[in-house]
């Protein structure tokens, strides 16, 4: 059981799980669960933090299909600039390791930005807290959770 599922426990949240076999020869975590549970990439999300200019750590999430655009993020979050956060600096701020990030139930709430691709979703897969592992829930439903702000963050 880990924190994000904890936290879509106790809220009551309608939610499946997905896990698969993951390969650490992998180099691209959210394409790999896509491939491995027959999921279009358009709907699988990638839960990544950066650093704005200001010191901030923020969350971006992005569908697999995507990159994300670090500008983009920034202009959402108010700030000039912002670099991809440190793995060493994600995992301290998050309480997970690199590759199971989930946008839910980290140890400290960041703010976090939604890619706008997900409001077009029934329902959309994050990590569930681990690699191998997934949720499936409503994007409203991430949206509450995690106090997400909807953005055009994702280059295609």
């Amino acid at each position: 059981m880990t924190p994000a599922i904890k936290q879509l426990e106790r809220a009551g949240v309608s939610f499946t799980l997905a896990e698969y076999a993951h390969d650490p020869r992998s180099p691209a975590y959210g394409e790999e669960a896509a491939r491995a549970l027959g999921l279009s990439p358009d709907e699988v999300f990638k839960t990544l933090l950066a650093k704005l200019d200001d010191g901030r750590l923020a969350v971006a999430i992005v569908p697999v299909s995507g990159q994300l655009d670090l500008k983009a993020l920034a202009r959402a979050a108010g700030a000039r600039r912002a670099v991809m956060a440190e793995p060493a600096e994600a995992q301290r701020a998050t309480g997970y390791l690199v590759g199971g990030i989930s946008p839910l139930g980290q140890k400290r709430r960041l703010p976090t930005f939604l890619d706008a691709s997900a409001e077009a979703l029934p329902t959309l897969n994050v990590s569930g807290g681990r690699r191998g592992l997934e949720i499936r829930l409503a994007p409203a439903d991430l949206i509450r959770l995690t106090g997400a702000r909807l953005a055009p963050l994702a280059r295609r």
